[in-house]
C-alpha cells in the first residue's frame, strides 16, 4: 500500500472528483459566498476572519481533494484535481515519467494526478481549457493558509521572491 496521503481518502471523494461540473458549481457558489462575506468579516476582525475561513476550508478540501493547503489553490484550473497531490508537486502538467497505464512513476499504485486532471478538465463547463495556462511556482510561505483569504487579499498572485514572470 502506498504511503502517500492520496492513498488514504474519503470513500465518496473519488466519485465526486469524477464529476467536475458538480464541483465547478460548488466552487462558484463558494467563491460568491466568501466574496460576499469577506468585507464584513474583515471589518469585524481581520485575523479572526482568516482563521474562520481556514477552519471552514481545510476540512472540506481535505476530504474531497486530499488538499495539501498550499495557500494558492488552482483546483478550477486543473479539472478540480489538486496538483499538490503529485509526489513531485508539479503545478504545470505531468513529468516525463507517467507510466503507460496512466499511473505515477514515483508511486505506481496511484493514477497520475495530471492524467486525471486532464480528463476532468475536458468535462468542465466554465473552466475547461484552463489546464493549459502556465501556473507560477508555489509560494511556500503561504503553506497552511487559506487560499480563499489569500485570493481575496491578493496575496496568492504575488510571485515568490527570486522568481520572475
Amino acid at each position: 500500500m502506498a504511503t502517500f496521503p492520496e492513498a488514504r481518502r474519503w470513500p465518496g471523494s473519488e466519485w465526486l472528483k469524477n464529476h467536475p461540473r458538480l464541483l465547478e458549481r460548488a466552487y462558484a457558489f463558494s467563491e460568491q459566498a466568501v466574496r460576499a462575506a469577506w468585507p464584513l468579516l474583515q471589518r469585524i476582525s481581520p485575523q479572526a476572519s482568516r482563521r474562520l475561513i481556514f477552519w471552514l476550508e481545510k476540512p472540506a478540501k481535505k476530504v474531497i481533494f486530499n488538499c495539501q493547503m498550499c495557500g494558492q489553490c488552482i483546483l478550477h484550473s486543473t479539472g478540480m484535481t489538486c496538483p499538490m497531490n503529485c509526489p513531485k508537486n508539479l503545478r504545470n502538467g505531468p513529468c516525463g515519467g507517467v507510466r503507460a497505464n496512466g499511473h505515477c512513476e514515483v508511486i505506481p499504485e496511484i493514477a497520475c494526478v495530471w492524467t486525471q486532471a486532464w480528463r476532468r478538465d475536458a468535462q468542465m463547463a466554465h473552466y475547461a481549457g484552463e489546464i493549459q495556462l502556465l501556473q507560477p511556482p508555489v509560494n511556500r510561505t503561504l503553506q497552511q493558509t487559506s487560499s480563499w483569504a489569500n485570493m481575496l487579499d491578493g496575496v496568492d498572485n504575488q510571485t515568490p521572491p527570486g522568481w520572475q514572470q
